[in-house]
């Protein structure tokens, strides 16, 4: 509390708010309000009720707003008649009434103050039409913001699940596929028993018939991996050799038994087993043994498939946050993981991906799934700045008490003149239908507001990064609201 001040309503009418009003409305402002003088120091705190609205007469004064735990200056200036504090109160508890910024002054300083309620009534009463007005724009533009963005959100949802589904049906269509090749092979090899069951085996020739079955399964897991010049080499000469030992369209075969890693010395060593056996009994016990080795890859190819299907399912809850709490201490790295997979589609095969991850940065606190929103927003747009050529680079790195995330591009680059202005709501260099201008707001509001970090951005025609800062303490981040910014008059 200052100290107070005798109110002079002529040096009311110096200041432009009231410049415009009758003698009545100023002996009111007067008697329902008062002047005081606060000496240097702070006058209202960000987030606490919001009481009073204050208006310069004399002094000067600093407006600050809490950013990455820091105070951040955004206005200082001497303007008489700049306003500050609970201007929104006319709204009561439809909009919030807390301070959106501290204030303080940094010399003896005049005010004119009037309580919340006080000047609630002012302008409910005095200016009914205006009122309505300010109420329309309030109300109007943050229905607008909240219909925009959830429409975002969906668009995004959409071209997320449209990728997702594209990923799912490639691995899952060949499982199937693979299923109903392994049911063919499992009925050949039981048909080739048969024939096997009937030759002329003695028990020590079947024993290590059955041996070089389990070799041959054994040896898939450990199959080289070969040129397409080695592997065609290979197939004539394992074509070759099976025809000279009269095995018919051994060259069907020979693809099979060399991508299991097999050659001529292991034919050569089932040759030797089965020495003295009918040539039909021969070539059905090659043919059953390329049964086995073709089970084994089309079950490891199930393995394969199966397993990116898990790995998607897994990204794609990682990145929704699925069944988690909405704030807690996460890997960074996974959440990026996870956006990258959902995003893979869309990157497209003609974007080279880069990640340059400081994997000893501590876990962070967080709201994990509006961070992967704001992941998402940020690739997109690198995405889209590259028009499907270049390179996408995702770094983390320790920044004083902060994790810094980068999200870099190799696009054209942002103009210079049109920095200052890419997180404004509604603003977007996009062609018109193709954005909404909200994706770098809504990330501003999530990173700034709800995490207490910041969000910047460095360009150069080539090199295009977002930087993306996290403080690592809960404490210091700041607890979202939907208020209105503080309307400081001239400041």
């Amino acid at each position: 509390m200052g100290t107070r001040l005798i109110c002079d309503p002529d040096e009311l009418r110096t200041l432009f708010l009231f410049e415009k009003l009758d003698d009545e409305q100023l002996a009111w402002l007067c008697r329902d309000g008062r002047v005081e003088e606060f000496e240097p120091g702070l006058v209202f705190r960000e987030g606490d009720p919001a009481t009073c609205f204050y208006v310069l007469m004399e002094g000067e004064v600093v407006l600050t707003k809490l950013s990455g735990g820091e105070e951040i200056e955004l206005v200082r200036t001497r303007h008489h008649g700049s306003y500050a504090g609970a201007w929104s109160a006319y709204m009561g508890d439809r909009a919030d009434q807390n301070y959106n910024g501290s204030f303080y002054v940094t010399e003896p300083s005049k005010f004119f103050v009037l309580d919340a309620g006080t000047f609630s009534r002012m302008v409910q009463e005095w200016f009914p039409m205006a009122l309505h007005l300010l109420e329309g724009v309030f109300f109007g533009n943050r229905n607008t913001n909240e219909i925009i963005g959830q429409r975002e959100r969906l668009l995004a949802l959409g071209s997320l699940s449209a990728g997702l589904t594209h990923e799912l049906n490639n691995p899952a269509a060949a499982a199937v596929r693979a299923t109903s090749s392994l049911r063919e092979r499992v009925a050949g090899m039981r048909h080739k028993l048969k024939m096997i069951a009937h030759g002329k085996f003695d028990p020590a020739s079947l024993e290590a018939l059955v041996q070089l079955q389990e070799e041959a399964a054994t040896q898939v897991a450990k199959a080289p991996t070969l040129t397409p010049m080695e592997a065609a080499d290979r197939e004539d000469e394992l074509g070759d050799w099976l025809s000279e030992h009269g095995i018919a369209n051994g060259w069907d075969i020979a693809p099979t038994f060399v991508q299991a890693g097999f050659d001529i010395d292991w034919l050569e060593r089932v040759a030797a087993t089965l020495e003295g056996c009918d040539t039909g009994v021969f070539e059905g016990a090659i043919r059953w043994l390329n049964y086995t080795v073709e089970t084994e890859l089309l079950m490891n190819e199930i393995t394969d498939s199966t397993t990116r299907i898990s790995s998607l399912v897994n990204a794609a809850k990682q990145y929704s946050q699925m069944d988690r709490a909405p704030f807690q201490v996460v890997d960074i790295h996974e959440l990026l993981d996870s956006t990258l997979v959902m995003l893979a589609r869309k990157i497209g095969d003609g974007i080279k991906v880069v990640k340059e991850y400081d994997r000893t940065l501590p876990q962070v606190p967080c709201y994990a799934a509006e961070l992967n929103q704001v992941w998402t927003n940020l690739i997109d747009n690198a995405v889209a700045a590259m028009v499907g050529q270049g390179t996408l680079t995702v770094r983390t790195y320790h920044e004083n008490d902060c994790v810094a995330v980068e999200i870099g591009d190799s696009g054209p680059g942002v103009p210079a003149d049109l920095r200052h202005r890419i997180f404004e709501p509604f603003f977007t260099t996009k062609p018109v239908g193709e954005g909404t201008g909200l994706g770098l707001d809504i990330s501003f509001r999530i990173v700034v507001n709800k995490h207490g970090g910041d969000i910047r951005v460095e360009s150069v025609p080539g090199d295009t990064r977002f930087i993306v800062r996290l403080p690592l303490d809960p404490q210091g981040r700041a607890v979202e609201t939907e208020a209105a910014q503080p309307n400081t008059g001239g400041m």
